[in-house]
């Protein structure tokens, strides 16, 4: 007997941000796993049960909701934005393809979600209107060293980037490692926007040149973008700036 797998996204924080197909995905669902501030997000029924577990817990948060759907449940594993963007959808697929072999029968449903990076991007205009790319600076999963080669390749390719997990506790130096990196490729006029929690009552939108950023203006809950040589800011008076980034290249800089 298998049941139904749904990882849904929940958007970056915002109520207004939920799709109605992940609040359809949540009101058919029976059992929920996901980390401790996803699920109290979530309105359940008295019907509905919680399965709520700490933050570095993925896999084994994957394997658990998996199981349960190998028997039968009816189970949606809940991310934050996005659950393909740095979240749980990769757990979820890399615990059925190490998994055994009924896990693959499952009825498996990834449902998007509105990203930090696109939450953040329209409030500050529309930096992501050219080429870009999400890169995460945690170094959890894989080795700093991959993260600064990435860094340079981004910046030389004149990419927008998108920086998640920029900051903790634990990695208190690598945002502003990652800036370095940034301002050895990249003229110090390139914008650069720390938006943090879009979308909440206590968003913060800041934005400054490459060569002022500096790491302590982001934390956990920031999503860093960072412009090219060619996205613009439109001044406005007693407004925050319009950034974007041209449709078209100058022939410059291609």
């Amino acid at each position: 007997m298998t049941g139904s797998l749904t990882v849904v996204g929940l958007g970056p924080g915002s109520p207004d941000q939920i799709t109605p197909e992940a609040l359809s995905a949540v009101a058919s669902a029976t059992d929920f796993f996901g980390y401790f501030p996803y699920i109290d997000r979530l309105n359940l029924r008295p019907d509905q049960r919680r399965h709520a577990s700490d933050n570095r817990e993925e896999l084994a948060r994957a394997k658990a909701a998996i199981d349960m759907a190998a028997r039968g449940g009816k189970v949606c594993v809940v991310s934050g934005g996005d659950p393909g963007v740095f979240a749980m959808a990769a757990a979820v697929c890399e615990a059925i393809d190490e998994g055994p072999a009924e896990w693959r029968d499952i009825d498996l449903s990834i449902v998007p979600g509105v990203t930090a990076m696109l939450a953040v991007a329209a409030k500050a205009g529309a930096p992501l209107g050219h080429d870009f790319c999400a890169i995460s600076l945690s170094n959890n999963l894989k080795p700093w060293a991959i993260i600064e080669k990435r860094l340079v390749a981004a910046a030389t390719a004149d990419f927008v980037m998108a920086f998640y997990n920029p900051i903790s506790k634990a990695r208190p130096h690598q945002l502003d490692e990652a800036f370095d990196i940034l301002r050895a490729n990249l003229p110090g006029t390139v914008p650069v926007i720390f938006g943090r929690a879009a979308g909440r009552p206590d968003e913060a939108i800041r934005i400054v040149p490459l060569a002022e950023a500096q790491g302590h203006m982001a934390d956990m809950a920031t999503c860093v973008i960072v412009g090219t040589a060619e996205t613009k800011l439109i001044e406005r008076t007693n407004k925050r700036p319009i950034v974007y980034s041209p449709r078209f290249l100058r022939e410059s800089a291609q």
